[in-house]
């Protein structure tokens, strides 16, 4: 695997490198010595897939609060996505700042985002299938999330959005967040130091 680091600390694209012959191709998407040996947190203790029927869907800003904020590690195994992390860390020096990356069944890329990030994606494609890695249990009372088209973050999505659930459409603005009181970031929980 490549890791690449992102201008967002601590969050990496990932490149699989697929070995080919006649049946077709075979890639690891993770390995416990290799995310260790970059500082990246190896314990996923939940996996979940995201089918999406529909192109333009749009789903996030999300995140889960202290004491159980996720550190997440996605990848699109159908379809396409625009993928998009925004800084919620307010002693982070890329605070407020966002990434956006296609994540397809084609690149084979992945995204890792540290504890400390909102989180959403648009599809790109018809049926684009989303499976995510996730550090840490769900826990329905800290989950909380921030609007997709806040001005803060200056998100060019690549369309509107053509399905959007009303609990995405009724998400707070950043403005409307108190992150010291209601903290997406936990250092315990196993993320990289200095983030």
């Amino acid at each position: 695997m490549l890791f690449h680091p992102t201008e967002l600390s601590g969050a990496f694209v990932i490149e699989s490198e697929p070995h080919t012959d006649e049946r077709g191709s075979f890639a690891r998407t993770f390995c416990r010595r290799e995310f260790a040996a970059h500082g990246l947190v190896t314990d996923f203790v939940q996996c979940s897939l995201s089918h999406n029927r529909q192109r333009g869907t749009l789903r996030g800003l999300h995140f889960q609060r202290a004491p159980h904020a996720e550190t997440k590690l996605v990848r699109c195994v159908r379809g396409a996505i625009w993928d998009v992390i925004v800084d919620l860390r307010p002693e982070s020096p890329t605070f407020r700042r966002h990434i956006a990356v296609e994540l397809s069944s084609d690149n084979g890329r992945s995204l890792y985002i540290p504890a400390g990030f909102a989180h959403g994606f648009q599809t790109l494609t018809d049926d684009a299938t989303v499976y995510y890695q996730i550090s840490e249990f769900y826990v329905p009372e800290l989950s909380g999330g921030v609007r997709w088209d806040d001005p803060a973050f200056g998100i060019a999505w690549p369309f509107p959005p053509t399905i959007l659930s009303g609990k995405d459409r009724a998400l707070p603005a950043l403005a409307d967040l108190n992150l010291s009181t209601t903290s997406i970031h936990s250092p315990s929980n196993g993320s990289v130091t200095g983030h």
